[in-house]
């Protein structure tokens, strides 16, 4: 997993409640186990004309100046409806690599610590004005920093926001669960050894 340190990038404006994973990435799109390649079906029901399959040019990130954002400014209970890990791999393989919300559906914002995706709650004032800033299109340029847990704006101002200190280790050190393990396996040997000796029936 990448480590998620300081990121500066675009934000896109999505001032939509209740994004549910459908909308995120729908069913049909779920037969891979493959975490790439999902980029381009995000958001696939707003982002495509259904007859034609050409794609809506009013979606925000189907405009020039958000096809390439790092960031979503969303509204209130993103990610809630059934519990896909592919909605997280989806805003990955496009490009997004934080979420801003007032609040999250609990297992995607766990899923999204599990892929290396920031999701950050903030009160919805706060979420107001980064929306704010998000609508200036290509100057819409924000900086998050992890270690300060920081978001400054375009014109310097700064939010701060808190997150979990196990969560924030695992982030800043790109370690999802498997590299959590990984990190443990001199002792995870040394346990397996000492037990084949000791228990050699086992």
């Amino acid at each position: 997993m990448d480590k998620f340190t300081v990121l500066t990038g675009v934000a896109a404006p999505l001032p939509i409640r209740n994004v549910d994973t459908d909308m995120i990435i729908p069913k049909q799109f779920l037969k891979t186990i493959k975490r790439t390649g999902l980029g381009k079906s995000l958001f696939y029901e707003m982002r495509y004309d259904p007859e034609t399959g050409n794609e809506l040019p009013e979606f925000v990130l189907n405009k020039p100046q958000y096809r390439k954002a790092t960031i979503l400014v969303a509204g209130e209970n993103f990610g809630c409806g059934s519990s896909r890990e592919h909605a997280p791999w989806a805003l990955l393989d496009f490009g997004i690599r934080c979420v801003v919300a007032p609040d999250f559906a609990d297992i995607f914002y766990n899923n999204c610590f599990q892929n290396g995706i920031l999701p950050i709650k903030l009160p919805q004032s706060e979420v107001d004005k980064l929306m704010d800033d998000a609508e200036r299109g290509a100057n819409a340029t924000l900086t998050v920093d992890l270690e300060k847990q920081e978001i400054r704006g375009p014109d310097g101002g700064v939010i701060k926001f808190d997150i979990d200190p196990f969560r924030k280790h695992c982030l800043l050190n790109g370690l999802d669960n498997i590299g959590l393990t990984l990190e443990k396996s001199k002792a995870i040997s040394s346990f397996e050894t000492s037990t084949s000796t000791s228990r050699p029936w086992l």
